[in-house]
């Protein structure tokens, strides 16, 4: 009964067609046309638009042709330890002295380098094939340092040569002298292996810790020079530290990754 009453009410109204019509107040057409606006705007940075991302690895400050495991050639009993760690070498330059059954041995370096690690001592018994040094192989005290990034493998597609990449050095502080600036060399696109790493770098620790979360590729990135610092090298700071780098120092790398569109677009 209540709708019946309701629709004959309705019958009984005036149209009100002599009533003018009102489509939309100015701050409608307003807010229409900001909407508009945004929605072009939206579709062109879609079609032509990029969107930069970044990848963090660890890294490692090195010499371009990395290091060396310096192993025995002979068993015996160490009786001389004829270099000191830190100490550059030529080729063939004395390290050890070993008394085997035969005589004593002289073990040499086998390339010039840097010895970064020395891990005999006297009166050690060592055998044929045992590591006794690690050395890297620089000849010039003035040869530059890389940096070796060891990017996880799913992002090494994405790494283009001259990428820019920022360093935070292990042994800066970087909220007082910067990030190390630098640009990607080359791109090794092998998977590297815990032994390869350790080869390289000659340090078995590392090509542990750099494969815990699976084979990375290794990417050198050139130094970035600069005549002003201390160091040499150039800072996002104007001075950076008060001191020179070393070879072997530990760092987080932030590589920039190519460009990525921000729509993939399918063409039937």
């Amino acid at each position: 009964m209540q709708f019946r009453q309701q629709a004959l009410a309705k019958l009984q109204s005036p149209e009100e067609l002599d009533l003018p019509v009102r489509l939309a107040r100015p701050q409608g057409w307003l807010a229409l046309g900001v909407t508009v606006v945004v929605m072009a705007a939206a579709s062109v940075w879609a079609v032509t638009g990029s969107v930069a991302s970044t990848v963090a690895a660890p890294a490692v400050l090195t010499h371009g042709q990395g290091s060396y495991l310096l192993q025995s050639p002979v068993s015996g009993q160490v009786t001389a330890v004829l270099a000191r760690q830190g100490e550059r070498l030529p080729a063939d330059a004395p390290v050890l002295k070993v008394r085997t059954a035969d005589g004593d041995t002289v073990v040499r370096s086998v390339a010039a380098g840097r010895v970064t690690t020395l891990a005999a001592t006297i009166g050690q018994i060592i055998r044929t094939g045992t590591t006794i040094a690690a050395v890297e192989k620089v000849a010039h005290a003035s040869d530059p340092l890389y940096a070796t990034v060891y990017v996880p493998a799913e992002n090494a597609a994405a790494v283009p040569v001259h990428a820019p990449v920022d360093l935070t050095v292990s042994s800066v502080p970087t909220q007082r002298y910067g990030v190390l600036r630098g640009e990607v060399a080359s791109v090794d696109r092998t998977a590297q292996s815990a032994q390869s790493i350790s080869a390289f770098l000659g340090d078995s620790q590392l090509g542990e810790q750099f494969t815990r979360d699976g084979r990375p590729v290794a990417v050198l990135v050139k130094l970035g020079r600069s005549p002003s610092t201390k160091s040499g090298y150039r800072w996002s700071t104007a001075d950076g530290p008060p001191f020179r780098l070393d070879s072997m120092t530990l760092a987080t790398a932030s590589v920039r990754l190519a460009d990525q569109r921000p729509v993939d677009w399918l063409l039937p």
